[in-house]
């Protein structure tokens, strides 16, 4: 079966990092994917792209005008014809527009989607604009792949129950997690980890759903109880000027490290003492199971499917989205209570371990694919 799994991406977050697992996991049941990393012109290497290069997987750079761009879309569709593609698995508002738009009796390719998570865009923004398209579009997807069980209230009532539309859970390659966890971080990050303790770690796009405006004034009040704390925030996005001026008006400088992308997370949480989630909105994010399989603890937000994930508490402090101060408070509860977290770290990884495979994802996918190929 030839699947072409479709996605512009801007990093190396829980999208993509889900795509590349379940790429991997596809070649080891017989499949034939192969990932379409779409960009513009002027770009030459994505980190998805130099990340599915690292670990040998099968992926082509498609490089197309950016924005709204059907004629882009239909030289996608000619060549994955000519290709002999069987399927269309598209990731993100983009390629559930552009490919979905065409009628399927024309393209003659069906088309599956996973909704990893909502963005929400301003009014009269291109990503709202988006968002329409893609709730016209998805009434016409042969099928639709939620992440999370909460993400049931983002989609068009009509598809909560289609029985075109499912969940499938977000699945880790949990050795392979394991053994970046133990490769050396850079030189820059190296140093800041250990001039820095306790280390806080944040990860993902520097948007304002991931909530991270509220993590710098939170990690603010904890340096008041730890002041040769650290935060690192590994990623990038439209919010990251205004972070920045935060950061240096609230004297922080010295004690936060914001490096952009970086393509071994796993190294930098063994290196750390606890990940915080100030997520605003959520679906499954592939950075909490990460931290919980590599024993990392976790303060997150009560949004999407955190609190089942993490078993009502029983895997890490679930937070309120509520005022900064209540995020501090339970930031320093993580870390004073050192030995109160043994129990959810080893609980974490037996969660992951039995839930939240790769395999079993790779599993169910297949299992879609050939209820849309008959």
């Amino acid at each position: 079966m030839k699947v072409l799994h479709l996605i512009d991406s801007g990093g190396l977050y829980g999208a993509e990092k889900m795509l590349l697992s379940l790429v991997a996991e596809q070649v080891k049941l017989g499949l034939k994917p192969l990932i379409l990393s779409a960009g513009v012109p002027e770009i030459e290497e994505k980190a998805i792209e130099a990340e599915a290069r690292r670990l040998g997987l099968p992926l082509i750079p498609w490089r197309m005008k950016p924005g709204f761009n059907p004629w882009g879309s239909l030289s996608v569709i000619r060549w994955a014809q000519a290709e002999g593609f069987e399927l269309f698995h598209s990731h993100g508002y983009k390629f559930n527009v552009l490919i979905g738009l065409w009628p399927e009796v024309w393209r003659k390719i069906p088309q599956v989607t996973t909704l990893h998570g909502y963005v929400k865009g301003s009014s009269f923004s291109k990503s709202w604009i988006y968002e329409i398209l893609d709730r016209v579009v998805l009434r016409k997807m042969n099928y639709v792949v939620l992440v999370a069980e909460a993400m049931k209230k983002d989609i068009p009532p009509g598809l909560v129950s289609s029985n075109r539309t499912t969940v499938i859970s977000n699945g880790l390659d949990t050795v392979q997690l394991m053994e970046a966890g133990k490769e050396p971080l850079d030189a820059c990050l190296e140093s800041f980890v250990h001039k820095h303790s306790p280390v806080l770690l944040g990860v993902g796009r520097l948007s304002y759903e991931k909530g991270f405006d509220r993590l710098v004034r939170a990690f603010n009040t904890v340096k008041g109880e730890h002041p040769s704390a650290g935060l690192v925030i590994i990623g990038e996005g439209d919010q990251r000027d205004r972070l920045e001026q935060h950061i240096r008006e609230s004297g922080l400088a010295d004690s936060v490290c914001m490096p952009g992308y970086y393509n071994n997370v796993p190294a930098l949480m063994a290196r750390s003492d606890l990940l915080c989630m100030p997520s605003r909105t959520e679906g499954l994010p592939i950075t909490l199971l990460e931290a919980m399989a590599v024993g990392l603890p976790v303060c997150a937000s009560d949004v999407g499917e955190i609190r089942w994930v993490l078993g009502e508490g029983k895997g890490g402090i679930i937070s309120e989205v509520g005022g900064d101060t209540d995020l501090a408070n339970d930031i320093l509860q993580s870390l004073v209570e050192e030995e109160r977290m043994a129990a959810p770290v080893e609980w974490s990884k037996q969660r992951v371990g039995d839930i939240y495979s790769a395999s079993q994802m790779a599993k169910k996918y297949a299992e879609v694919y050939e209820k849309v190929l008959g």
